[in-house]
């Protein structure tokens, strides 16, 4: 047994699994780290000579760097004994070894191993003291000149200001990695900052929550009732709100919320007195906005009066007659010729209807008509897979709204608006039970005089993950022309998951397809199947069997292309994270095994974009492939084409063999396969599993508890959605048709 060997071998046999136990050392090398920074498997060189394993959020510490971990012993299977760091703290070396070994690892720009020793051997302990305050004393070593003495104190003195306010923040309890991220928003204004505003941090970066700035502000002395918590809170509160769905939130939200954040409501009402004077929230008919909802609302409202109110182009009678035209009006049913007729008469109108209403045949018969008038078409989604259903579907292109309205990176801003309009005399944008109050003010500003918009979409499906209901709103509002397709035709009854889906609609359990012969095979067609268990363990492996096994050789699918895993939530063991570990594993061996609730996407996975990147020109919900991975590079197959993420970006990116049904939207896969269970009480309702199961083409198996379908579909409430965009359109309709009158 070597030397190194031995001391490891003393070191692990006096360390007890599960002990507590602080090591302080250098960083010899980062083995693996996560993406997002916060996994990192290092090798840690004790002051005295010893090397460990540390694993955990070790933040931005790289190799070179000295630090104190503090953790417990425990045993990898693959790797031995390890520590599991709870805090990592970066330390400054005092030894004339360690400040060698520190300034040596790349820590200071301009100086590598050999200068490194040279420099520690003319000052010894006083070498960091020198660089710091005494720089022209470098140039007693052979080969630093005046200019590269300045150089090395100016970096040294920016890496030891990070070093100082990392072990600040990791002293009042915030992790390394999100550290690093303070330090890189503030600079050398990090310690100023979290020592007199720590609340900013909430506001300023991402990561940071009130919760975390409160209890930053807490240990700097700042006092329960102090306003800037109040203030902190409502900002919190109401970001937050957007977040789940609310333009605004109400006193009642407002008020429970500063409760469970353990802020007096006493101090609410000043509070929202001073943010309201700041301009940093508005508030109106007793909600209270973030600026730029409240600004969308109120501009969408006008945008979609104005749109309803506004005269279309004229329509060629001539055109109705065209053999094109009239071939696709036959196909229609009364309804839906009806509603072909309202969207060609007018600038707006809403088409609505649940599967196998024909909400696709009417739509080719208004793309015919458009083609036979010779119309301008755009044609849009919400999503990049809902764009690419509408090509195959109306051998129009199509693409995502994103896209249509053209968002320039540089400028940061959308190219398409009111001063340079889309240049289309049909706007038809599928999917639109996903546009949100942001999104929809967008498109409506961009819409140019003449143009008819035609909403579709699905009323019953979950509302929009972003702020507002705009498709329900619209269907509420009176003189929004819409029709709601309600015969569900006959070739449609066929399908299981048709009759399944309008079933649940009911309130009904939806009725399974006859259990399949052991010698069936080939593509299912609209198939429903139930695989019961009430144990959610039992369910998540149930759910990998069937993904990776059972569904492929019973109906010849692929399971990395055709198979999409939804569920309720992200959490527990029938989630989207732990799912997401055990069919990367099964699906994607070579992927490298990391800690739950931590994800490494590896060649081959399948990953989805978590939020929007307009620099990227990728989206929230865009499914993709990992192609490759260099280092701290990522590159991947999003929508047919090969996109380049690093840094944050990447972070953005996670595992998408499971995603949540909200998460799903806008989506059609070949085969669905849903996770149901009890634990998931608080979101089973009607809606979401409509919208389940109406994801899939072929094939749905509902996997899980047969007590929570039942509690799913008994479950019609559906989430109130705070906001006054309803009230708005009411307003904006009244006070645009006046104008009218009086012009």
């Amino acid at each position: 047994m070597s030397e190194d060997s031995s001391q490891r071998t003393l070191a692990f046999a006096s360390a007890e699994l599960g002990s507590e136990a602080t090591l302080r050392g250098v960083v010899q090398a980062v083995v693996w780290q996560s993406p997002d920074g916060s996994f990192t498997v290092a090798r840690l060189m004790t002051l005295d000579g010893r090397e460990h394993v540390v694993v955990g959020d070790l933040g931005a510490t790289g190799p070179g760097e000295q630090v104190r971990a503090t953790g417990r012993w425990e045993e990898h299977k693959s790797h031995g004994k390890q520590l599991r760091a709870e805090t990592i703290v970066p330390e400054l070396p005092s030894t004339p070894d360690g400040i060698a070994r520190l300034l040596g690892s790349g820590f200071v720009e301009g100086i590598g191993p050999g200068m490194a020793r040279r420099i520690v051997d003319v000052f010894g302990s006083a070498t960091l003291d020198v660089i710091a305050d005494h720089p022209d004393r470098l140039r007693e070593v052979d080969g630093i000149g005046k200019k590269r003495a300045v150089q090395i104190q100016e970096t040294f003195r920016a890496r030891r200001a990070e070093t100082e306010a990392r072990a600040f923040l990791q002293a009042v309890g915030m992790g390394p990695a999100l550290s690093h991220k303070v330090f890189r928003r503030y600079g050398d204004e990090t310690l100023r900052i979290v020592r007199e505003e720590p609340y900013r941090l909430a506001a300023d970066v991402a990561g940071v929550g009130f919760r975390t700035a409160d209890r930053i502000g807490r240990a700097m002395g700042i006092k329960e009732d102090d306003p800037r918590r109040a203030q902190a809170a409502v900002r919190h509160l109401i970001v937050e709100g957007g977040e789940n769905g609310h333009t605004a939130l109400p006193p009642g939200l407002l008020n429970e919320g500063a409760a469970e954040l353990g802020v007096p409501i006493s101090r609410m009402d000043d509070a929202l007195h001073a943010l309201t004077l700041e301009g940093a929230i508005v508030r109106e008919h007793e909600l209270t906005y973030h600026p730029a909802l409240y600004r969308a609302e109120c501009t969408l409202a006008e945008r979609v009066a104005r749109q309803v109110l506004a005269k279309p182009l004229p329509l060629d009678a001539r055109v109705w007659r065209a053999n094109t035209v009239v071939e696709s009006l036959a196909r229609l049913s009364p309804t839906q010729r009806s509603a072909v007729e309202s969207a060609l008469q007018g600038s707006l109108f809403v088409l609505t209807g649940g599967p196998g209403t024909g909400k696709t045949t009417t739509v080719h018969a208004l793309v015919a008509f458009a083609r036979e008038a010779r119309w301008k078409m755009i044609l849009c989604a919400p999503t990049g897979r809902a764009a690419r259903r509408m090509t195959e579907t109306t051998q129009e292109p199509a693409k995502t709204i994103h896209r249509a309205l053209e968002f320039n990176p540089r400028l940061q801003r959308f190219t398409r608006d009111s001063h340079a309009p889309l240049d289309a005399d049909l706007l038809l944008v599928d999917e639109s039970s996903m546009l949100d109050v942001p999104l929809a003010h967008r498109l409506f500003d961009a819409v140019r005089a003449g143009c008819r918009v035609v909403l579709v979409g699905d009323a019953d499906q979950l509302p929009s993950v972003g702020p507002g209901s705009v498709l329900a709103d619209l269907l509420a509002t009176s003189w929004v022309p819409s029709v709601r397709l309600r015969e569900v035709f006959r070739q449609a009854q066929e399908s299981a998951i048709v009759r399944g889906a309008h079933a649940v609609l009911g309130g009904d359990s939806p009725s399974p397809s006859p259990s399949p012969t052991d010698d069936s095979g080939g593509p299912p067609s609209g198939e429903l199947f139930m695989v019961p268990t009430e144990d959610a363990e039992r369910a998540a492996a149930l759910v990998v069997e069937l993904v990776c096994h059972r569904i492929p050789k019973r109906f010849s699918l692929d399971p990395l292309r055709d198979i999409q895993v939804l569920v309720p939530t992200h959490k527990g063991p029938l989630g989207a994270i732990a799912l997401n570990a055990a069919l990367q594993q099964a699906l994607n061996p070579a992927a490298p095994i990391v800690p739950v609730g931590t994800q490494k996407p590896a060649p081959g996975d399948r990953v989805m974009q978590r939020k929007n990147d307009y620099d990227l020109d990728v989206f929230n919900g865009d499914i993709g492939t990992v192609e490759r991975v260099e280092g701290q590079t990522l590159v991947a197959q999003m929508d047919g084409r090969s996109v380049v993420f690093q840094g944050e970006a990447r972070e953005a990116l996670g595992l998408a063999y499971a995603v949540t049904v909200h998460k799903s939207q806008g989506s059609e896969y070949p085969a669905i396969v849903i996770g149901l269970h009890p634990s998931h009480f608080m979101l089973l309702t009607r809606s979401l599993l409509y919208t389940a199961i109406t994801r899939a083409r072929l094939l749905v198996v509902l996997v899980g508890s047969k007590r929570a379908l039942d509690m799913a579909v008994r479950n019609s409430r559906t989430a109130e959605r705070h906001g006054a965009l309803r009230e708005r359109l009411r307003a904006a309709y009244e006070r645009v048709a006046n104008e009218d009158e009086t012009h």
